[in-house]
């Protein structure tokens, strides 16, 4: 059984790669990290359906997500923050995650793949989703 980081570490992968268009490479077996590499096939499979429905979903999540950062728009931020945002918003709206699981994991793949400031921003964004749908 894989762990539910090690999927999420996959699905970012996949994500990432889906957003900058290298799907047939990423399918192919030619990028990756070290992290998927050592991931468990199990948790390669489980990335994958996660990453699958994160991507079905990926216009909701930026319409929402957008509200949040208007001074940053979701074209313009860095690739591994939009689709941190886009897995956890997936995970706290539609895939019974509870948010503050969802928001702490995604915390966490922003500060091992994104840059000093990611995981200040992930955490702050995603904390207003989970306000402003908590309120709703």
């Amino acid at each position: 059984m894989s762990s539910s980081r090690d999927a999420r570490r996959c699905a970012l992968q996949e994500l990432y790669q889906r957003d900058a268009g290298n799907m047939d490479e990423w399918l192919s077996g030619s990028l990756g990290d070290e992290g998927e590499e050592r991931a468990s096939e199990h948790a390669r499979q489980d990335g994958s359906r996660l990453a699958s429905a994160a991507w079905d979903a990926r216009h909701d999540a930026d319409l929402e997500i957008g509200r949040f950062t208007p001074e940053w728009p979701i074209h313009r931020q860095p690739a591994v923050d939009r689709n941190v945002l886009r897995l956890a918003w997936w995970e706290m709206t539609r895939g019974g995650v509870p948010a503050p699981i969802a928001i702490n994991e995604a915390v966490e793949l922003a500060r091992e793949y994104g840059a000093e400031k990611s995981p200040a921003f992930v955490n702050a964004v995603l904390d207003r989703v989970r306000r402003e749908r908590e309120d709703g």
